[in-house]
């Protein structure tokens, strides 16, 4: 038992101990919250291609979920691929677009397109207010310059007009700055895509072009390395 002389002293040390800081909890704190962070990142909307329907980014939706996407997080447009691009459609978009950004709060979203969904989807970006709106523009497989393949069906289909090279909507989207605003701008193209010719119709200036190999028009829907690559896009 301590006597009253020495209490007096232990009783201080307590008390300093109690008040003195603990700086290797604080640190290792800091980390953990940190952690519970969740990464800031845009909802991504989903465009298909012609005569398609949101069914096709089934693959890819998986891949995003995997990555740490919530379904909440994750949107896919459906349309009638057989209106005008310039008209119609861009302006469907953009509204789906405001929507979207209302349900998440979000100030811009990701854009993921194939096909004939770049076509739309750019017209948006570059006279729909899109540049404010959207964060990354991506296109697999877009016939970004037209392709050949689509005077088979341009004498009944405005869609398969526009796609067609030296079309109004091709020759405006090309006109001047093809990558407009501070949108980050990707494609990702193959050399063996039987719809869009010639393949060097994909690639845009001033955007990330990425060659895929030699996969088909619709191959690079499911593609891993593709997904990939997109997912690291998104991310960048």
């Amino acid at each position: 038992m301590l006597t009253a002389r020495q209490r007096l002293p232990a009783l201080l040390t307590l008390c300093l101990a109690l008040l003195a800081p603990f700086p290797a909890q604080a640190a290792d704190r800091a980390p953990a919250q940190a952690a519970d962070r969740a990464p800031v990142r845009n909802p991504v909307v989903l465009v298909h291609g012609y005569n398609a329907d949101p069914g096709v980014w089934g693959s890819l939706r998986e891949d995003l979920r995997a990555a740490g996407y919530a379904d909440s997080e994750l949107f896919s447009w459906g349309y009638d691929t057989h209106r005008s691009v310039n008209e119609v459609l861009a302006g469907q978009l953009g509204a789906y677009v405001e929507e979207v950004r209302r349900q998440t709060g979000a100030a811009r979203v990701d854009v993921v397109s194939h096909s004939f969904g770049s076509l739309v989807s750019r017209w948006y970006v570059k006279f729909g207010g899109g540049t404010a709106t959207v964060g990354h523009w991506v296109s697999l497989a877009g016939p970004n310059h037209g392709t050949s393949t689509a005077w088979a069906c341009a004498l009944w289909d405005q869609a398969c007009r526009d796609m067609t090279p030296g079309s109004y909507v091709v020759k405006n989207l090309a006109a001047g700055d093809e990558t407009p605003g501070a949108v980050k701008y990707a494609t990702f193209w193959s050399d063996c895509d039987e719809v869009v010719n010639p393949d060097s119709s994909v690639p845009l200036a001033g955007a990330v072009n990425t060659p895929v190999g030699c996969l088909d028009h619709n191959a690079l829907l499911g593609d891993d390395a593709t997904s990939a690559g997109v997912r690291a896009f998104l991310a960048s």
